[in-house]
């Protein structure tokens, strides 16, 4: 990456403060880009969940991964539960989704509360051999009693297709009998899963992010905090993809200390740490161990970081420094923090992230753990906090005495409780990350580039003042 007219600017600068100029291109169309990273990670779209707890769970790891990209599962989670998400995850399929699935006799009720948590918006009524039976949608329970059991209201009108049907084909029989999903089953006609259209139009652009055995990857954080290496040594026996040391002052001794010990245990697959934003914080991580040094303080938008402490650094400059220190190494970094749209995953990767990092964007979606609730005018949303909120630290010293607790709850560097509403027209992480995607894949054929690598080498990135931004964003109405 080049800056316009090699002008490098004396201030740092955050992603709103600049833009690419576009320059001659044999890059015909946005399909021709290949998206997929070269860290180690496997991920064939450089997106990762964030270790968020209101972010990254069992449905936001399976559903990214089958699109290619990768959640991080938090520290604060019991390794017991880490070890069953991850078996889980491995276990799902590369082309359907997990249903939902109830009896005849459960309730609209149950159903209601159910269906948020997939963005196919159905529930699969099932008998006592789990075939299906019917179908439930939240259209068939407006205006229902909520204790109505669910085989008054179900539709039997079941188109069911096979599984390991091709995606073009399970496509083609969806649309020529007009429905919108369908379950799959096995041979004995047992249910395994739910397949929509726009499912199987999204297997044919995406290629999901697989291990060695062609299981779905997963990656899971782990604190500087305790037992560390006994922590990491577990969460590898599980069969974790990617192992992230996480704080949010990476370039600390205590880090260092507990990255050394970490290495020393010869994981075997990609160690990420962090966060840092300087090139020194960039060489001594890897120096320690890393693979990939996590880079970003204070931009997340539950953070607050900078207006608490004053510390921290406009996230594009820090990206593209602590990249250019990473790449002299050969080793990698993720931008984590700070995005906002799809353009700000396209300038981090032209400064030189090999993965983006996004969390409370993710975070009002079907598939992040929290529940749907519903605002006085009746939009959807969950909540989101910042993983240095009071919230955030009860969850993660559960295990201490109340009085400490107390002691460490006293002082928090983020928002307890934030509203993230899902968007009505892009309400699932599929829908943001199709979004994204394009935006990516369009902002390399502006720049002529077919991989990530080369998208790094050919961008020009020019600096824009505040209504440089505003004239770029869209008029949602009349002026």
């Amino acid at each position: 990456m080049h800056f316009l007219n090699d002008q490098v600017p004396e201030q740092d600068l955050t992603y709103s403060d600049v833009f690419m100029v576009p320059r001659r291109s044999a890059v015909d169309s946005r399909l021709d880009v290949d998206l997929a990273t070269h860290d180690g990670t496997g991920t064939t779209i450089p997106i990762i969940a964030a270790n968020m707890t209101a972010v990254a769970g069992r449905r936001m790891a399976e559903t990214i991964a089958r699109r290619g990209g990768l959640a991080v599962i938090p520290q604060d989670i019991p390794i017991d539960v880490v070890a069953e998400v991850i078996s889980w995850t491995k276990r799902r399929d590369l082309v359907h989704e997990t249903p939902i699935t109830l009896n005849p006799d459960s309730t609209v009720g149950e159903a209601l509360n159910l269906l948020p948590k997939r963005a196919h918006n159905a529930v699969v009524v099932i008998d006592a051999q789990r075939r299906p039976i019917g179908l439930v949608t939240e259209a068939d329970c407006v205006g229902v009693d909520r204790f109505t059991q669910l085989h008054e209201v179900m539709s039997t009108d079941l188109l069911t297709i096979p599984a390991g049907t091709d995606p073009r084909e399970a496509f083609g029989t969806l649309h020529d009998f007009r429905h919108r999903l369908a379950p799959v089953v096995d041979t004995e006609g047992a249910l395994e899963g739910v397949l929509t259209r726009t499912g199987a139009l999204r297997s044919t652009l995406y290629d999901p992010a697989v291990d060695g055995q062609g299981r779905l990857r997963i990656a899971a954080a782990v604190g500087i905090n305790g037992d560390v290496a006994g922590r990491a040594e577990q969460l590898l026996e599980a069969g974790v993809d990617v192992l992230v040391m996480d704080t949010a002052h990476g370039h600390q001794e205590k880090m260092i200390g507990a990255l050394r010990k970490v290495r020393a245990l010869d994981p075997g697959v990609p160690l990420v740490a962090g966060n840092v934003v300087t090139a020194e914080g960039t060489r001594d991580l890897i120096e320690a161990g890393a693979d990939i040094v996590k880079v970003g303080v204070g931009p997340g938008a539950m953070c607050t970081t900078r207006m608490m402490t004053a510390v921290g650094r406009p996230q594009f400059s820090a990206v593209l420094e602590c990249a250019t220190q990473a790449r002299a190494l050969g080793r990698s970094v993720w931008a984590d923090g700070g995005v906002r749209h799809p353009r700000d995953v396209a300038l981090a990767l032209a400064a030189g992230a090999t993965n983006v990092m996004i969390g409370s964007w993710f975070a009002g979606t079907y598939e992040s753990p929290g529940d749907v609730q519903r605002d006085a005018q009746g939009r959807l949303y969950k909540e989101s906090f910042g993983m240095a909120s009071a919230r955030a630290v009860r969850l993660r010293t559960s295990d201490d005495s109340p009085f400490e607790r107390a002691r460490k709850a006293l002082f928090e560097e983020g928002i307890s409780s934030s509203r993230m509403y899902l968007a009505p027209e892009r309400p699932s992480v599929e829908d943001l990350t199709d979004e994204v995607v394009a935006g990516v894949r369009s902002a390399m054929t502006y720049a002529g580039a077919r991989t990530l690598e080369e998208f790094h080498e050919y961008a020009t990135v020019g600096v824009q003042s505040a209504a440089g931004y505003n004239e770029g964003q869209p008029v949602p109405s009349s002026w």
